[in-house]
């Protein structure tokens, strides 16, 4: 059991689980009753994406200096009690069901999930 780290809107991969979209708005166009069989997410999960003023510093973030203040921002963000709390439920999660967690970037290097990630291998998740 795993969690796995994905694209929102990308086929699904054989037992990869629920998929659990950490993203602060839905998909666009999208009707409510079509997110999962359209492969964006079974459950909305927006408390671990970054804020709204934070997602606009990740989106001008144009060098690698840009990019580490969005990063130590969005670390800060997941240390709010919240955030907090939801990582290790998810951590715990992650030794008994496979899911995933995702976002719409297409660049995971340059997205929240990428440092998502690392937070929940910090607070002890099994990933893929």
């Amino acid at each position: 059991m795993a969690i796995r780290v994905v694209q929102l809107g990308t086929p699904r991969t054989p037992g990869e689980g629920l998929r659990l979209g950490t993203v602060r708005r839905p998909p666009r166009g999208v009707p409510r009753t079509e997110y999962a069989s359209r492969d964006f997410y079974d459950v909305w999960l927006p408390e671990l994406a970054p804020s709204e003023d934070l997602l606009k510093v990740a989106l001008r973030a144009r060098d690698g200096r840009g990019w580490q203040s969005f990063v130590k921002r969005y670390r800060a963000e997941m240390k709010r009690p919240s955030a907090a709390r939801l990582l290790g439920l998810l951590a715990g999660f992650s030794r008994q069901a496979a899911f995933s967690v995702g976002c719409y970037c297409a660049d995971e290097a340059r997205c929240h999930r990428s440092i998502l990630k690392v937070l929940l291998g910090e607070h002890g998740a099994c990933l893929e």
